[in-house]
C-alpha cells in the first residue's frame, strides 16, 4: 500500500472503490436476476431500495427510470462506503486471498444481518419483500468479490514497481 510522503500513513487507494463497485454491481445483478426468476420483478431491488425515501411505501416492482437510478445511486453509495470500511478496519490483519475471500463474505453476512433485523425494518420496510435466502446469498457474493479484489489488489505482482 502507498505511504503519504508527509506523514508515513497509509495513502487512500482509490481503487478500493473500484473494487466496492464492481462487488456492488455483481451483488446488485444477482439480487435482480433471483428476484426477476421467483416473480418478483427484475427492477423490485432498485424500486424497493429507492422507497427508503416514502418510508417503504413504494411497493410497485416495475420499471421506473427515475426510482431505478435512485435506488442504483443508493446501492452504489452504499457498496463503495462498505468496501472502504472493509478495506480500513478489517482486511489489515488478514493476509492471504483466502484469509480475504473469507473475511468478506463474514463481513458481508454481518451487514446483511444488521440490515436485515435492524436497519430495514426501521428505514425501509419494503426491502423486506425480497426473497431473504437470495438477499443473503447477494450479501455473500459482495463478500466474495470484495475479498478477492482487495486480495488481488495487495497481490506482490500489483505492488512491485514495474506494475506502478
Amino acid at each position: 500500500m502507498a505511504r503519504n510522503a508527509s506523514n508515513g500513513t497509509p495513502a487512500f487507494d482509490r481503487r478500493i472503490l473500484v473494487v466496492g463497485v464492481i462487488a456492488g454491481l455483481v451483488y446488485g445483478m444477482m439480487e435482480m436476476v433471483i428476484e426477476g426468476v421467483i416473480g418478483h420483478g427484475f427492477w423490485s431491488p432498485l424500486r424497493y431500495i429507492a422507497s427508503v425515501f416514502t418510508l417503504g411505501k413504494d411497493t410497485d416492482p416495475s420499471f421506473s427510470l427515475v426510482a431505478v437510478v435512485v435506488g442504483l445511486m443508493g446501492h452504489m453509495m452504499n457498496s463503495a462506503i462498505f468496501a472502504l470500511l472493509f478495506a480500513q478496519l478489517i482486511s489489515r490483519p488478514l493476509r492471504t486471498s483466502a484469509g480475504l475471500v473469507a473475511g468478506g463474505m463474514i463481513y458481508a453476512a454481518a451487514i446483511f444481518f444488521a440490515m436485515w433485523f435492524v436497519v430495514l425494518p426501521l428505514i425501509d420496510p419494503a426491502m423486506k419483500l425480497v426473497n431473504g435466502i437470495g438477499f443473503l446469498a447477494s450479501h455473500l457474493m459482495f463478500g466474495l468479490v470484495l475479498g478477492a479484489g482487495i486480495g488481488w489488489l495487495r497481490s506482490p505482482s500489483r505492488l512491485s514497481p514495474a506494475h506502478a
